[in-house]
């Protein structure tokens, strides 16, 4: 473990560089877009603009940008992720057209124009010989014939085979369809044109040039916030408030222009810090996170947002949302009509719908919130159905651009089913991951060399702990003799994985927290086993009445056991409490678990009598029966100096983890009716059809879906809300950690219950290497 201590020290020393030379999160007063990736299609076409009074590049910094980008291997500009390559494309030529007309970079103009000859039929045929694509993308056929043109202008030659060159005519013949006639009067169409006007024909701008200056008078001296169409308007027309907007973003960002500017800075921020949180850095920066939540907290709901261009407005939207989910999972009270207010607002949902295929990460971000929804929160309810309908909507959308993939993860997989640990590898992993708008040609993203290198050795590091956390647990088991039962289930793996993919918990100090919970789920699953199919019941009750007394002497086979392993882990796990806080919980260990085994009991004796109860007595024993607050209590007591110990009590537990108690018992009978059934058992889906007469089991199963629903949102409320309960954030996580344990066990169908269920998830979880996509 030595190598382990200095390898989680020097992940602390490269934390504390990132945050002194980049980040300063104590006071958040970093550069914002020094993280923003930039764009080099648009800082080539700054690197165009000629000083008339010199006759050299104007912005001198964006040609030694791109002279200094390039991808020498491939002879590209742009985003190497790019899987499709349709952005790195329209970037190199911009490139290689800037240093054609410096007549520099003969070298790199070289491999550039290599690069374009060798992919323009790929990239271009999977759209021009594709029935369900039809035809190229907008973006890409308007800034390819473009910029095809213009080299062409400045003698540039490539060398093109015959089916390339049709498939530039067939492109163009699109440009000319595309760019013919004056702008049409209305906002939308007009914005989509003009951010393109550097690769439209000068006669489009001779006949829209009254407009033009319209609404760069009306502006900031931008087109619509586009770097380059910018750049085209200034060389076209000199006019100065292009070139004081030109001069500020080349001021604000000397080592390349992003797609948009300016972009909203606390939007930034906010995003940054999301990564943080996505990438599982917590433990690194939380002193400075939660100073930042704060500062975020007091300007929280200020904007004036009525009186916003709508496209601020939409800043705004995707500001307030990621704000929302920030505090709301921080414990701030924060109400929904700090973002929602834009259902109220027929404009802007219109210009949301209009264009999704432009604002995807704004409706994802609304989306995302509406997973912390309280009881009677109609609006989030309202939000999640109105971002739901895009998001689907998008998927469909031929534009290469929109990342589906976080569509479908975000919708097939609910985040309350998704385990930490494994959120915080794909996260990492995933090429959009750290993107947070759309811009013409491709995603606009955040990017840190150093963050990601964090994230990649934080999450090794934290995989090979678990892996030795496994094996001492597999030593346990066999020494305890459980591997050796021969009956139901054998978890070990699975509960491990549970309970180490479930938490984020700092990487060295919860080793035991993780092992308890891990041999708690197990115990608990080898006595469920034994009392359901197993024992006989005269073994049940003898098993039983030992744990109450907790002496186990006259136990045989396989109750001894049970019942020798339970008090091996009640002792380790109150010793460890006793030499840590110095309070012995060792009544308050064997209290839960005798009321467990009781519960196990009394359901055998039900079904050996056939006895059916009321759903009140059904669900009042099942509640302890599922037994997730026999792994919480006694997790949450290693956790805590001075946790409340009337809250170990039987029949005294706190609101949140009876909540987690009902929670859980139900999703398991979802999944399990059917089984129980056939064996003969109660269960709250067969007991509810069973009071209801002329229900089908169908009807059953919504209603106890409705329970849960309902249920789970009171249980976000007490998690959430300090209001609800005085346990401190880490004991409520804890139990947040669990629940969602048991909604992945159970979304959609029994996979705990499945041998090969999880095991692709284990891997990733404990085994597969990373593998961050460049």
């Amino acid at each position: 473990m030595k190598f382990e201590n200095c390898f989680t020290s020097d992940l602390y020393v490269l934390a504390e560089e990132i945050k002194r030379e980049t980040f300063e999160l104590d006071n958040f007063n970093m550069k914002p877009y020094s993280f923003v990736s930039p764009s080099a299609y648009d800082t080539a076409w700054l690197a165009m603009i000629e000083d008339v009074g010199t006759q050299t590049p104007m912005f001198q910094g964006c040609v030694d940008w791109i002279l200094s980008n390039q991808n020498v291997v491939e002879g590209l500009w742009g985003r190497h992720q790019d899987d499709n390559g349709d952005e790195t494309l329209t970037s190199t030529l911009a490139c290689v057209v800037a240093l054609r007309k410096w007549n520099i970079g003969s070298l790199h103009v070289h491999k550039g124009k290599r690069y374009i000859e060798r992919s323009t039929e790929r990239i271009l045929g999977k759209y021009i010989n594709s029935n369900k694509k039809g035809s190229c993308p907008r973006w890409l056929v308007l800034m390819f014939t473009g910029l095809v043109e213009l080299s062409q202008q400045l003698g540039l030659q490539f060398l093109f085979s015959t089916r390339v060159k049709q498939m530039i005519k067939t492109c163009s013949s699109n440009a000319k369809r595309f760019s013919t006639g004056k702008i049409v009067d209305g906002r939308y169409q007009r914005q989509s044109l003009l951010t393109y006007l550097e690769v439209l024909p000068s006669t489009f701008y001779a006949e829209n040039q009254e407009q033009i200056f319209e609404i760069l008078g009306d502006s900031d001296g931008s087109l619509f916030q586009s770097p380059s169409a910018t750049a085209a308007a200034y060389m076209l027309s000199g006019n100065t408030k292009c070139l004081a907007y030109l001069q500020s973003l080349v001021q604000k960002c000397p080592h390349g222009v992003p797609q948009i500017y300016p972009l909203n800075e606390e939007l930034i921020k906010l995003t940054m810090v999301n990564i943080i949180d996505n990438f599982g850095l917590g433990e690194y920066f939380g002193e400075e996170i939660d100073r930042f939540l704060l500062q975020i907290y007091k300007s929280h709901e200020k904007e004036d947002v009525e009186k916003m261009p709508i496209c601020l407005q939409v800043d705004q939207l995707h500001k307030a949302s990621l704000e929302f989910r920030m505090l709301r999972m921080n414990g701030y009270d924060v109400m929904p009509r700090s973002f929602c207010w834009f259902l109220n607002d027929e404009e802007i949902r219109d210009h949301l719908e209009t264009n999704i295929e432009c604002l995807f990460f704004v409706m994802l971000s609304v989306y995302r919130e509406t997973d912390l929804i309280f009881p009677g929160e109609c609006e989030l309810e309202e939000a999640r159905e109105f971002s739901r309908k895009l998001l689907d909507k998008s998927q469909f959308i031929d534009e290469p651009i929109v990342p589906t993939f976080h569509i479908k993860h975000e919708i097939s997989t609910p985040w309350m089913t998704r385990l930490k640990h494994l959120d915080h590898r794909m996260w990492i992993e995933d090429k959009d991951s750290n993107a947070f708008s759309i811009g013409k040609a491709s995603v606009i993203s955040i990017y840190s060399d150093k963050l990601t290198h964090l994230a990649l050795r934080n999450f090794e590091l934290r995989q090979a702990i678990y892996r030795h956390e496994m094996e001492d647990l597999m030593t346990w088991v066999k020494k305890s003799g459980l591997n050796d039962i021969g009956f139901g289930r054998e978890k070990t793996t699975y509960c491990y994985f549970a309970a180490s993919s479930s938490t984020s918990l700092p990487i060295k100090a919860a080793t035991n927290i993780r092992k308890l919970m891990a041999k708690s789920g197990i115990l608990i699953t080898v006595a469920d086993d034994f009392f359901d199919e197993e024992g006989s019941f005269d073994e049940l009750e003898a098993l039983t009445k030992a744990v109450i007394r907790w002496e186990g002497e006259e136990l045989k086979g396989y109750g001894n056991i049970i019942f020798k392993a339970l008090d091996d882990l009640v002792k380790v796990t109150a010793e460890t409490c006793f030499k840590g806080h110095g309070t012995d919980i060792t009544n308050h260990l064997r209290n839960i678990w005798s009321e467990t085994f009781e519960s196990w009991l009394r359901e055998a004796k039900w079904s050996k009598k056939g006895y059916i109860p009321s759903m009140e007595e059904y669900l009042r024993n099942g509640m302890i029966s599922i037994a997730t607050h026999t792994i919480v209590l006694p997790t949450l007591c290693l956790m805590e100096s001075f946790f409340p110990q009337h809250k170990l009590k039987p029949g005294n537990y706190d609101n949140i983890t009876t909540l987690l108690m009902t929670v859980t018992r139900l999703l398991n009978d979802l999944q399990s009716y059917q089984k129980e059934q056939e064996q003969g058992k109660i269960n709250s889906v067969l007991l509810h059809m069973k009071n209801h007469s002329g229900l089908e089991i169908e009807d059953s199963v919504a209603c106890i879906e409705k329970i849960i629903d309902l249920k789970r949102k009171e249980f976000m409320e007490h998690v959430l809300r300090n209001e609800f309960s005085d346990l401190s954030k880490p004991c409520k996580d804890i139990h947040m950690s669990l629940c969602k344990v048991f909604e992945m066990f159970f979304n959609k169908k029994n996979r705990y219950d499945s041998d090969t269920e999880m095991l692709e998830d284990i891997k990733k979880a404990l085994y597969d290497p990373i593998n961050i996509r460049k």
